[in-house]
């Protein structure tokens, strides 16, 4: 029998995920560069060695995309007359089949809008957590700020469609597109052949130790888009955490706690903490330290290949508290474990122009970076005083 569309492909996520093994290299995993049932990178003839130069990296289509997930912010009134029109351009003009969350559609301003009640019968609904749509989603529309980027990334634990996310929210520092032409933006992603920049995630384990009270060995596997944070929680006392990299123990985090974040997520929590800003292509995984009682502690970048492991010190006087992407918190106890490597599955990320002038957009416009009065011209009588 002739197997159903999609399950070669798919077939193929499972494997390269469960064969992948972290090799001694300094380099991260080489990243999928198919995405979702359908989406895959455009090879460049051109491409020097095994690694294809970021600017090159486009977006092209094994098979036209039929069906896409719109991710819309939750009880965001100024977020329903765009999601109407968005999802009716989509079903009526494209012929798309559109996934939505059943939360979205609980929104009494959307069930209660008797004109949107033929579109919604036409939409396919699924509940976090509960319901897998991996394998159905061909790419992704976002609209809202950073977090609904980063809450479509935690949707998919292993090939992420590609996203395109439009600027609807607060900062939009991932979200590159205006709503107000979407019309042409989307007809061209649908067409193919766009610019896509290749966001790495941080691929986290955290192993619970078996106790008298629990039994039972408790382990959790993560994909991270912006960082993992290690604090100290509600406990007035210093965190004080080992931190390990490919088995060594390489120092002690005396603070309020570490972040480990990715290029993504360097500008997010990690910059507020005193870290250096890092380009998504640059393959590398920052550590800065959260209020550390240390003059010399300062934030350090480590390639991409190390794993990383944290665990309480032997003399910590309190529990600490670790969270993926601001969600999912949880309390970190003696003899548990957080080991992160880079994961190869990235978030493909659609650019508006390309992945080099989008984030220098991002950094003046989002973080107003080295905005400052210019210094005044200096004529020539005066530089003889």
């Amino acid at each position: 029998a002739e197997e159903p569309e999609g399950i070669k492909l798919i077939t193929c996520f499972s494997l390269s995920f469960k064969c992948f093994r972290r090799n001694q290299s300094l380099h991260g995993p080489s990243p999928v560069t198919t995405f979702g049932p359908k989406a895959c990178m455009l090879q460049n003839p051109h491409a020097v060695m095994h690694i294809q130069d970021p600017a090159s990296q486009r977006l092209t289509w094994n098979k036209p995309p039929k069906s896409v997930l719109v991710v819309k912010k939750i009880q965001d009134a100024s977020l329903l007359q765009p999601f109407k029109e968005l999802c009716v351009f989509l079903t009526e003009q494209k012929n798309m089949i559109v996934y939505v969350e059943s939360k979205v559609l609980a929104d009494t301003a959307i069930a209660g809008d008797e004109s949107f009640g033929a579109v919604i019968q036409k939409f396919c609904t699924f509940r976090e957590d509960l319901d897998d749509i991996s394998n159905r989603v061909d790419f992704i529309i976002c609209l809202g700020g950073d977090g609904t980027l980063l809450y479509a990334s935690s949707l998919f634990q292993e090939s992420v469609p590609p996203v395109m996310a439009f600027h609807l929210g607060s900062l939009g520092f991932l979200t590159p597109f205006k709503f107000d032409t979407y019309q042409s933006q989307v007809t061209q992603i649908i067409e193919g052949n766009t610019a896509i920049i290749l966001r790495s995630r941080l691929r986290v384990r955290v192993v619970k130790k078996v106790s008298l009270v629990n039994m039972a060995l408790g382990v959790l596997v993560q994909q991270v888009l912006n960082e993992v944070v290690v604090d100290r929680g509600p406990s007035s006392y210093l965190s004080n955490v080992d931190l390990f990299l490919d088995g060594h123990l390489i120092t002690t985090v005396q603070g309020d706690g570490v972040i480990v974040s990715t290029p993504t997520g360097s500008t997010a929590y990690a910059v507020a903490a005193g870290a250096s800003m890092i380009h998504p292509n640059v393959p590398a995984i920052m550590i800065t330290p959260i209020c550390p009682h240390s003059l010399s502690f300062r934030p350090i970048v480590v390639p991409a290949g190390v794993e990383l492991k944290i665990m309480l010190s032997r003399d910590a006087r309190n529990t600490a508290w670790v969270s993926f992407d601001g969600r999912k918190r949880q309390e970190i106890c003696h003899g548990d474990s957080i080991t992160i490597t880079t994961s190869c599955f990235p978030v493909p990320s659609i650019c508006f122009r390309d992945p080099v002038n989008d984030w220098f957009e991002s950094l003046s416009q989002c973080l107003h970076w080295n905005v400052r009065k210019k210094q005044n011209y200096l004529s020539s009588e005066e530089e003889e005083f």
